[in-house]
């Protein structure tokens, strides 16, 4: 069992580039650490885990941790989700600041440069106490603020992927004189169409062929670019950086409307092609963090600037009343955000008190032809107050409140084009209503953490909440990429979660056991609820709230066999049902299977460092659905991973290999949009990855 120092931060909250110095035991023989320094299950990530694990997204990277999913969408974005929680519902923070974008989308990933991260922790429960709104599943916190300690370092990483015929190179540059300091990111990558294990797909009845195997118009590209500057010395800190990420990527052609049967784009000219339909999102943060602290006070002031643009363009075609309209853009969003945290530490006796206030503002608008929601203004105020308390070496007490006041205001919105009404003349139809909101609460959360010498035992007990976004309250137009029509309800309350979670974790010189049960009650869960009805052609879905009971557990064990043999067993469950309501009795929509994971590796310190595993991955039968929704069958897939790692003079070069799916067997992901149309998970994919660090 190792001891070292580490950085030891309240949760995520504020940036690490001042930090505490406490004692913490690390549990994981590998590049993983079971996190004592708060009473949530968390576990952190270190850059080479990032590196050896590649797997073409970062959250595709991440799926490796019990009870954190996936949800791809297309060639080559994903989306997060902790416990069956993402979206609004699961918070990711950058360098202590929130990431927000437009994370209603289903249809695009994060914007934001996987190759800049140096670090990743990952908080599994209500952290909502330090970010207030949206933190209700839990928080995956990225650093990317390292301060180089050389006077020049750097790395270049070239990476690919098989199946979608990816290509991306990335680099990065770190330079320190004294206490000024100076780091620079740049990634670039460009992909085709994927394909998938199956010759044809199923559109309403509709049999539409593919052509070898390819989801026609699914190519993108992708450039992200960062910089960053400071000055660190003993007592203070202070850094500005600025990132830019930029994506651009093709809708599945013959999912947005059957109308694309009467185009006159030749889809299959050229698997690399971006045409109609396709969207381009825009991500631009500026960042700054200052700290200042002596041996009993740090204060900590983040300030954030972040816009967000992203638009959707397709063929100009008549839709129901809606005539042929001019150009092909279709939706078009700009969304600021202004951010504010000031936190406050200060060590008294066996108490570190924490508090803080947390400040955000966004705007948004849209323009374009077709209609999903409205503009609106969002300013939320949130403070908080934890006590971490500390009696005996080994056991760790906190208990914290906050306070959070939020203003929704949400602007009108008719169609530009006149509908009829029965009995009457036609009108513009009022599709968004002026509207105020304002909403506040008050959470809490207590917990506990035990550390033997073999042993850490935790548990945490919390309130969380979400006010409902603008979305949720005002949407009213076609989903076209995840094939539904979309209906707001701004009659909702905020939605409101309690949660108990408890772990236990032992581990010795040769084997280890984690087990993490949950229980998540929330008195008014806010989501989309599936109808028998049909609007402009499409399965109406409308937004409503019921009082649900969620409970699950997550569990891994690994086992050192011998001396470069490691086995690991993984697995996890998740129930959910909903107790009022119209569809009381059944789950929640697109609910999370269980899984497992068996895994074998092998590991080595020949001319350097370097291991190969294999792994299965299986996938129970999902068949507590939530009419009309259908069941999805179980399935398995066999999967590789190997890496090494060459050190000489000072510098290093890796090789990194990851193989998904090598049976190439057809499966579909229940949290899939993408099965709805009988479109099955991508086929074998390889993503290779070499990198020099010096």
């Amino acid at each position: 069992m190792t001891h070292f120092l580490a950085a030891a931060a309240l949760l995520c909250a504020m940036s690490d580039t001042v930090i505490d110095i406490e004692e913490i035991t690390v549990k994981d023989h590998t590049v993983r650490t079971v996190q004592t320094h708060t009473t949530l299950p968390s576990i952190q990530l270190t850059h080479d885990y990032l590196q050896q694990n590649f797997s073409g997204s970062l959250m595709q990277t991440l799926q490796g941790i019990p009870g954190v999913k996936a949800m791809s969408i297309g060639s080559g974005q994903s989306k997060p989700t902790i416990r069956g929680l993402g979206f609004n519902r699961m918070a990711v923070a950058e360098d202590g600041i929130k990431h927000e974008g437009q994370q209603w989308g289903d249809d695009h990933g994060l914007e934001i440069d996987q190759f800049a991260i140096d670090r990743v922790e990952v908080i599994k429960g209500p952290a909502a106490l330090l970010y207030g709104s949206d933190a209700i599943g839990g928080v995956i916190c990225l650093y990317t603020n390292h301060i180089p300690t050389d006077s020049l370092n750097g790395a270049v990483q070239l990476f690919g992927r098989s199946n979608n015929g990816q290509l991306g190179a990335s680099a990065k540059l770190g330079l320190r004189t004294g206490k000024l300091f100076c780091r620079a990111n740049f990634t670039i990558i460009n992909y085709g169409d994927y394909k998938v294990p199956t010759d044809s797909i199923q559109y309403y009845s509709y049999y539409i062929r593919l052509k070898d195997q390819r989801l026609r118009n699914t190519a993108g590209l992708e450039r992200d670019g960062s910089l960053m500057f400071g000055y660190a010395g003993y007592n203070f800190h202070t850094d500005l950086r600025v990132s830019d990420s930029y994506a651009k990527s093709g809708f599945f052609a013959n999912a947005h409307g059957l109308e694309v049967r009467l185009s006159d784009i030749d889809y299959d000219r050229s698997r690399r092609d971006i045409d109609l339909p396709y969207q381009w999102v825009n991500h631009l943060k500026v960042l700054s963090h200052s700290s200042w602290r002596n041996d009993v006070l740090s204060v900590d002031v983040s300030l954030a600037y972040q816009n967000n643009r992203r638009e959707e363009c397709s063929e100009p075609v008549s839709h129901g009343y809606m005539p042929k309209p001019d150009g092909s853009m279709e939706r078009h969003f700009d969304k600021s955000t202004y951010t504010a945290n000031v936190g406050l530490k200060m060590s008294l006796a066996e108490h570190n008190l924490n508090a803080g206030v947390n400040t955000e503002y966004q705007h948004n608008r849209r323009t374009g032809w077709g209609f999903i929601i409205p503009d609106f203004e969002t300013g939320s105020y949130g403070a908080y107050l934890l006590d971490k308390w500390q009696p005996t070496d080994k056991l760790k007490l906190n208990a914290g409140l906050r306070y959070d006041f939020a203003q929704t205001h949400i602007h009108s919105y008719n169609d530009w084009y006149k509908t009829p009404v029965a009995g009457g003349d036609s009108v513009f139809k009022q599709r968004s209503a002026d509207i105020d909101l304002t909403f506040n609460n008050l959470t809490w959360s207590v917990g506990a953490s035990y550390e033997t010498a073999d042993w850490v035992l935790k548990a945490n007990a919390g309130k969380s909440f979400r006010i409902p976004i603008p979305k949720e309250l005002g949407a009213d137009g076609i989903n076209y990429h995840i094939f539904r029509y979309e209906r707001g309800n701004t009659q909702l309350d905020p939605e409101v979660s309690y949660q108990l979670d408890v772990s236990a974790y032992w581990a010795n010189k040769v084997a280890s056991i984690q087990i993490e049960p949950y229980l998540n009650y929330f008195p008014n869960y806010i989501y989309l609820n599936p109808t028998s009805l049909y609007e402009e052609g499409l399965q109406l879905y409308h937004y409503t709230q019921a009082e649900v009971l969620r409970y699950g557990v997550e569990c891994q064990t690994t086992c050192k066999i011998t001396r470069h043999f490691d086995a690991e067993l993984k697995g996890e469950y998740l129930y959910a049902e909903q107790l009022s309501g119209e569809k009381k009795g059944y789950t929640l929509p697109f609910s999370t299977p269980w899984s497992a994971d068996a895994g074998l590796k092998y590991s080595h310190k020949r001319h350097g460092e370097g291991f190969v595993g294999l792994n299965v991955h299986i996938v129970g039968k999902q068949d507590n659905i939530v009419p009309p929704e259908k069941p999805t069958d179980g399935y398995w897939t066999l999967n590789l991973s190997a890496s090494h790692r060459f050190r000489f003079a000072g510098s290093s070069i890796s090789l990194s290999l990851h193989a998904d799916n090598l049976l190439n067997k057809r499966y579909y992901d229940h949290t899939s949009y993408y099965r709805l149309i009988d479109v099955p998970e991508a086929g074998r994919n390889f993503s290779i990855m070499a990198g020099w660090e010096f």
